[in-house]
């Protein structure tokens, strides 16, 4: 009998190790104009820089910043700027 193959759930936070990545990631998330997805990637890079030093950084507790990022989560502009500060990038707009 063939062993079984464990299969383990992908986690892109493992993988977002530098600023390009994750500046890239970011990118591409925006691009697609799903605030699901968006915050979904906002979550990835919180988890890969650290939650808590992403909450210290945006100047809100760790909780308030899990909630914004969760799955029913709906932050405020301001939020949303102190956490891509946090991140180390910046919103811009194009056309």
């Amino acid at each position: 009998m063939k062993p079984m193959t464990k299969i383990t759930n992908f986690d892109a936070a493992k993988y977002l190790d530098g600023k390009e990545t994750i500046v890239t990631y970011l990118k591409v998330a925006f691009e697609e104009n799903d605030a699901a997805l968006i915050r979904t990637a906002l979550n990835d890079v919180a988890r890969a820089k650290g939650m808590t030093a992403v909450a210290a950084e945006s100047k809100i507790t760790r909780q308030a910043l899990y909630k914004a990022l969760g799955p029913n989560g709906n932050m405020t502009l301001e939020t949303l700027l102190g956490v891509l500060r946090a991140m180390g990038v910046r919103l811009s707009v194009s056309g």
